[in-house]
């Protein structure tokens, strides 16, 4: 079966000579994955995107490391390889990083899941490409132009190694506003995709992703175990589902027999793809939505004196850049007050945070001010990162914490 065209670029990359000054080079020693722009001291005058650059360290005139010239974005480099060892950047390169990446996620496959995060930008070697892969669709999404020369070598092992049987392309917002390519967002380069929207298994449940109109890649990946967990401890209890999306938490708690489960999300579109994802299952319990604002809707709900078992709250990020950090810890510790409010006697309040800017230890501090402050007794009974598919490779990479708290009055 042949590959669209589409991937093959008509740009030759070229070799640059780069030259760091001294804390760009420590970071690419260090294995960093990125070079801002203020840290290069010289480069080629006629550098593009997707061009190899090859950085020279300060003794010696050695090679330090390999990486993609970025000319559109302030981390002017993805770093590739970081080491003196000398390799060539070609098609068996990424192949066994394909492979490596594909090889840390065996286990999770042994579990009823057939769902999974192959590849996890620079996590996994790959800065600014992501490849998810819902049972037999394959979808890649690309965050710069770095890789649009390389596609035509990667998508056929990433194929490959993961047995899709439909690759879909998904571009970033720039991307998707880019001429140098001929890709559209939603293209499928391989393949036939029948239904855009997507059934696949996670730990024995049943879900579905829309791959060509989703957020992200479809579907959030990462917050998987933390689903399973809240899952198997709902069983005969209430539980509200905050910033539900399409219905994770609240679909694995309707599977492990809650007796009740209210999805709460601003979006309608996204809480009747979490009915239907619920109606992939056999469950008895009941599911009800509320479509609003999470702030005025868990206020409304106080106000109603309405209490829940297990209130799940997990918001998107609030900190997208530096000067939304302190409004993004505001809004935290609100959601941490509002939720243990409509945390029931003995119930399990979980609470989540996707910002990478604020720093797990910063997000546990948040919650625990908050809740010392209501004078209710609790203990903490899990803190959890991402799912064994989303790797920590560096220390930007850990964006997802996630903290359980037992309320024991």
């Amino acid at each position: 079966m042949p590959f669209s065209t589409k991937i093959k670029s008509n740009y030759n990359p070229k070799r640059l000579a780069v030259k760091l000054n001294s804390k760009g080079e420590q970071f690419v020693v260090q294995g960093h994955p990125w070079v801002f722009s203020n840290n290069i001291i010289k480069i080629n005058e006629d550098a593009k995107s997707g061009d190899l650059a090859i950085i020279f360290g300060k003794n010696k005139n050695r090679v330090v490391g390999l990486g993609l010239y970025d000319a559109n974005s302030p981390i002017r480099i993805k770093m590739l390889h970081s080491s003196t060892e000398k390799v060539n950047i070609n098609a068996s390169f990424f192949q066994k990083k394909i492979k490596d990446a594909y090889n840390k996620r065996r286990n999770l496959l042994k579990a009823n899941t057939n769902s999974y995060r192959l590849l996890f930008g620079e996590n996994d070697g790959f800065p600014g490409l992501i490849a998810d892969v819902y049972a037999s669709v394959l979808v890649v999404k690309i965050y710069s132009e770095i890789w649009l020369p390389y596609l035509d070598t990667i998508i056929p092992g990433l194929q490959e190694v993961s047995n899709a049987k439909t690759v879909v392309i998904r571009l970033s917002r720039s991307l998707e506003q880019s001429n140098a390519h001929q890709l559209k967002n939603g293209d499928v380069v391989y393949g036939i995709l029948e239904n855009e929207v997507v059934q696949f298994i996670e730990h024995g449940v049943n879900f579905s992703a829309n791959v060509i109109k989703g957020h992200k890649t479809g579907y959030f990946l990462d917050h998987r175990a933390n689903r399973k967990q809240v899952g198997e401890w709902s069983k005969g209890k209430t539980v509200l589902d905050v910033f539900s999306y399409a219905g994770g938490f609240s679909v694995h708690a309707l599977y492990n027999g809650a007796k009740e489960v209210t999805s709460l999300d601003i979006s309608k579109q996204a809480l009747e793809i979490a009915i239907e994802n619920g109606k992939l299952n056999t469950y008895k319990g009941t599911h009800k939505t509320i479509a609003g604002d999470a702030f005025e809707e868990l206020k409304k709900l106080i106000k109603n004196k309405v209490t829940f078992d297990v209130v799940v709250i997990d918001p998107p990020s609030f900190a997208k850049q530096a000067s939304e950090i302190d409004l993004a810890k505001k809004k935290y510790a609100q959601l941490a007050d509002l939720g243990e409010q409509l945390t029931a006697k003995n119930g399990l309040l979980v609470l989540a945070s996707c910002s990478s800017r604020v720093l797990s230890q910063a997000f546990f501090d948040i919650n625990g001010q908050t809740l010392a402050s209501t004078n209710r007794t609790y203990k903490v009974l899990l803190k959890t990162q991402h799912d064994e598919d989303h790797p920590i490779g560096f220390p930007e990479g850990a964006y997802l914490k996630c903290v359980y708290y037992r309320f024991l009055d």
